[in-house]
């Protein structure tokens, strides 16, 4: 098994992580996404890594094999976004999406958020069940927290609780 090494977003990771979206949103998932689409992927040092928010990426082989995010958007609140794993870095064989969710909890958790919402698609089953394997409930919209940087494409919303 290959070594994976994880650690924050730099900006000379910037068209590696996009590449890596993109490949799984449009190639695997058919989602009618483009880079253009996902400014914030071109300013993660302003829209991520600010605040309470981070970035961080998976690399193996030299290569990103997995991305999260979590834009801090006030009153102990946190988005979980562009958390995206590649296929041969999937499974619990790897572990790299359930690393990649705890440092982004123990981060959350070090600077006070006590709340983390997602927003996904219908199709993407995996990555749902993974949420709930991992603590977080299905949310109705209503139901999300004031401020939340909803995108237009989500469909289902998931909570965290860290308090």
């Amino acid at each position: 098994m290959h070594q994976v090494h994880y650690r924050p977003y730099a900006k000379a990771d910037e068209d590696a992580v996009i590449a890596h979206i993109l490949a799984i949103q449009q190639g695997e998932f058919a989602v009618p996404v483009t880079a253009e689409d996902q400014p914030d992927l071109r300013a993660v040092a302003d829209v991520y890594q600010s605040g309470t928010g981070g970035f961080w990426v998976a690399e193996m082989e030299g290569r990103i094999v997995g991305t999260i995010g979590l834009i801090g958007f006030g009153n102990g609140e946190g988005a979980l976004r562009k958390m995206f794993v590649a296929a041969e870095a999937r499974g619990q064989g790897h572990g790299v999406a359930a690393r990649l969710l705890d440092m982004l909890i123990d981060h959350a958790r070090t600077v006070g958020i006590t709340g983390i919402t997602l927003g996904t698609i219908e199709r993407l089953h995996a990555a749902r069940r993974f949420y709930a394997k991992n603590g977080f409930f299905e949310i109705a919209p209503e139901d999300l927290p004031d401020g939340f940087p909803r995108m237009p494409v989500d469909t289902h919303f998931y909570r965290l609780e860290l308090a």
